[in-house]
């Protein structure tokens, strides 16, 4: 995977850069100014990040696996620690299937019933392979998500989900908190 350099991202325009940000030259950014990016960072190949008016806040030690897209109007928001497997689809954008209305972007706004609404991945999550993330989701923090799953509407934290229809499966142990608290002290000691 070949990674762009900080000339590269700073010519791009992001609303902001990390450090330690590892962005494939092989992934798509749009409206790169909507997107911001936080410290220890990796986006594979062949992602590709549409930000709409409302922007995409990524924030530190996240990874964005092969495939994965993030796209729409509405806020996308993506907390610390979380990670998206291959192949994974974020909306905060979803054309209305009803026939009621036209659909897909060549098409004028004033014929369409686009429905926009924020998504928020929590800290410590984790997206499995192949999951569609609808419009409105919210991942509270801890929340897992079994591959191939569809997601629309709130999961609780550190609830373990999956399926079509969603349904929770079980509870994810916390221990993962304290090893953020030790592996985050042990990295301030790294750099003094």
């Amino acid at each position: 995977m070949g990674i762009l350099d900080r000339d590269a991202l700073a010519r791009m325009g992001f609303a902001r850069i990390g450090s330690n940000v590892r962005l494939s030259d092989r992934a798509s950014f749009y409206n790169c100014p909507g997107i911001s990016i936080g410290d220890h960072v990796r986006i594979d190949d062949f992602c590709v990040l549409s930000a709409g008016s409302g922007g995409i806040d990524i924030g530190s030690y996240i990874h964005i696996a092969v495939y994965s897209s993030l796209m729409g109007r509405g806020v996308i928001t993506l907390a610390d620690f979380c990670n998206i497997s291959s192949r994974v689809s974020i909306y905060s954008s979803n054309d209305d299937y009803s026939g009621e209305w036209m659909s897909n972007p060549t098409v004028s706004d004033a014929y369409t019933g686009v429905t926009h609404a924020d998504v928020t991945i929590g800290r410590h999550a984790i997206v499995g392979s192949g999951t569609v993330i609808l419009p409105g989701s919210k991942l509270e923090d801890g929340t897992a998500i079994g591959a191939l799953s569809l997601v629309k509407g709130r999961c609780e934290e550190f609830g373990i989900y999956a399926g079509v229809p969603l349904r929770r499966i079980g509870t994810r142990k916390r221990r993962l908190l304290e090893l953020e608290e030790r592996f985050l002290a042990e990295s301030q000691n790294n750099q003094n």
